[in-house]
């Protein structure tokens, strides 16, 4: 398979980044219970901003560019305190939390599967770069926040879109359609898919133990 170029402009990355921020400072001022201050706010809007920059890379062996770029923290940061500061505007909108969940997956995905395309990695390796990419930066929110994992939860599809997603790009990108379209057909994909699965509760089977429960007599 011939190498990829890396077509995601820095604006699109910061884009992503910056979406994930809001989404993730807007996600963690919601959890009124926990009492979590301004400062654990923007951590978590950073984590879910770059968690997935981050993981990526550190997969595929490269400079994690979350850190090495000063950017991708600024509008990280930036974001999360706008997103702190709209959160009592945006409590009744519960949806929005849910679509730039969706949309930061996608860009993610589609980010990450490039990239690694563009190393010379192979469709299955993209693939799964691509879905480490779009759920990362969830994954380290929830660890964070303490909750369930969202992508091995029932009913999540987390893991499903973003691989449908990624795995869109990379099949388009082995037909030689440009990247930057892949992308965005990863991107649409990976969001179609993971709103309608909250819209209409798509979900797989919950695991049974074989066989069914047995009661111990005593």
């Amino acid at each position: 398979m011939s190498v990829v170029p890396f077509q995601a402009p820095l604006w699109i990355q910061l884009l992503a980044a910056g979406l994930g921020g809001l989404q993730g400072a807007l996600f963690a001022a919601g959890e009124k219970h926990r009492r979590i201050d301004v400062l654990g706010v923007t951590v978590i809007g950073l984590a879910t901003a770059l968690g997935g920059s981050l993981l990526r890379d550190i997969v595929l062996d490269q400079r994690p560019v979350v850190i090495w770029m000063n950017w991708y923290l600024l509008v990280a940061g930036a974001s999360a305190v706008l997103g702190m500061m709209l959160q009592p505007v945006f409590a009744r909108v519960t949806w929005l939390i849910s679509v730039l969940d969706a949309l930061v997956m996608g860009l993610f995905g589609a980010i990450g599967a490039s990239k690694a395309l563009s190393l010379g990695v192979g469709p299955a390796g993209a693939l799964v770069v691509g879905v480490i990419g779009a759920i990362g930066g969830g994954m380290l929110r929830d660890v964070i926040l303490n909750l369930p994992i969202s992508f091995l939860r029932v009913g999540s599809l987390y893991a499903v879109a973003a691989g449908a997603g990624a795995g869109a790009l990379v099949l388009l990108a082995r037909f030689g359609v440009p990247i930057p379209i892949a992308g965005l057909v990863c991107v649409a994909v990976t969001t179609f898919l993971r709103l309608a699965a909250v819209r209409f509760g798509w979900r797989f089977p919950e695991q049974r133990a074989v066989g069914g429960r047995r009661r111990i007599e005593t």
